[in-house]
């Protein structure tokens, strides 16, 4: 069963009752992260998700982590590029517990001076920790050559000097700017009576002053550039990205099985290439990402620095035959079959269906629709997948990044 609500101030509710399971995930996600922020804001709306848990006006930091863990219940957070989402998972006769606990947090956070200090020195570090990650690293940098130093370039961490310098009076201005309630859902999967959920919803954020909330253009600039970080490091590490479908495009699931298909596992053409008959990766896969606007797929490696553009020259030459031979039936079928089981699986996680039922209507103002999906993959042809391929790998359009041990950085 799933019910929808629209409060009086514009929060929009969302709940998926799901039988037979002992346990409810809820969630309150925020149309906001990275990809808004202007150059002075980099960083600003991960410092804010780390500050709503560091205390509100009845509760510390420290009485807000022990009262999630004296209900048995999880909590936590994240900010993404267009995205900031904050959620806990109880077992469902603590459900409306964990929900109040989750609301104070988010209305109510009062960003005590004393624990801001302490979280820039947490999150700075956390910045440290992403550049010693040279998978990230790389990533990141890859996100910054396609898209610049803006929009979806911007890496969520923010570089230590902003974090450093935000004010508190610049968190509360960004969060009374982007965190209204025309720009929020409340989620809810699991065992949870909707009745229940959205009288939840209602006494909690029901209360949140309405506001002319202005939606701010994310800049979107895609280019083909080449970045390159030199560290001492034992690996190698290289990604590409190539413009791929937006979320709402109509090739989108094709894209996504033939994602599957060139390195979306262990039967991958990538890893069955690259790091099987080769030898010359350990870690060699691609993904999607889909937004609004446009869409990015990368292939991601790690390797021997001695061996760098030998693993380059083997991933063009797999993309290559791919473009060239294009797929056959049995390994259309296998990664439709893959895509597929992948939207199932997901149907049995109350995590992943609270995140998969806020994001579509925070970003579509509909319900998730599961069985269209189901009917999406189901009418692909391999005819699809094909002209996915067709349109998805112009290399006079790839970005590359590296990182490692190198004296100049991977070229195109």
């Amino acid at each position: 069963m799933i019910e929808t609500r629209t409060l009086a101030n514009g929060v929009r509710v969302i709940v998926k009752q799901m039988e037979g399971l002992l346990s409810v995930s809820m969630g309150v996600l925020v149309g906001t992260g990275a990809a808004f922020e202007t150059d002075a804001e980099d960083g600003i709306s991960h410092f804010i998700e780390h500050m709503l848990f560091k205390g509100t006006p009845t509760r510390t930091a420290f009485e807000l982590s022990d009262a999630f863990d004296a209900l048995g219940a999880q909590v936590n957070a994240f900010t993404g590029k267009d995205m900031t989402c904050f959620y806990s998972k109880a077992t469902s006769d603590h459900a409306a517990e964990a929900f109040a606990l989750l609301a104070d947090l988010f209305l109510n956070a009062n960003f005590p001076e004393e624990e801001m200090k302490r979280e820039k020195g947490v999150v700075v570090e956390e910045i440290h920790m992403d550049e010693d990650s040279p998978e990230d690293l790389c990533l990141d940098l890859l996100a910054r050559a396609m898209f610049g130093k803006g929009g979806y370039g911007r890496n969520i961490l923010g570089p230590a000097s902003n974090v450093e310098g935000f004010t508190r009076e610049d968190l509360l201005a960004y969060r009374a700017e982007r965190y209204c309630p025309e720009n929020i859902v409340v989620s809810f999967a699991g065992c949870i009576d909707v009745a229940e959920a959205l009288e939840l919803a209602e006494r909690y954020f029901g209360g949140m002053a309405p506001t002319h909330f202005c939606e701010r253009k994310k800049q979107i600039v895609q280019t083909a550039g080449n970045l390159f970080r030199q560290k001492p490091i034992e690996q190698a590490h290289f990604a590409l990205a190539f413009p791929t479908a937006a979320r709402e495009d109509a090739m989108r699931p094709a894209v996504q099985v033939m994602n599957t298909i060139l390195g979306g596992g262990m039967s991958s053409r990538l890893f069955k290439r690259v790091r099987e008959e080769l030898g010359l990766a350990y870690s060699v896969y691609s993904y999607c990402t889909h937004y609004e606007e446009t869409g990015v797929l990368s292939v991601y490696a790690g390797v021997n620095p001695a061996k760098a553009g030998d693993a380059l020259g083997a991933v063009r030459d797999v993309i290559g035959q791919f473009v060239r031979e294009g797929v056959s039936e049995e390994e259309f079928s296998r990664g439709r079959e893959q895509v597929k089981s992948g939207a199932v699986f997901s149907q049995e996680n109350t995590s992943a269906q609270m995140l998969l039922y806020g994001k579509e209507m925070l970003y579509n103002r509909r319900v998730y629709d599961f069985e269209r999906r189901m009917a999406e993959i189901a009418a692909l042809r391999r005819e699809d997948v094909l002209q996915a391929i067709a349109c998805n790998f112009d290399f006079s359009r790839a970005a590359i990044a590296t990182v490692g041990n190198l004296e100049k950085g991977l070229s195109l």
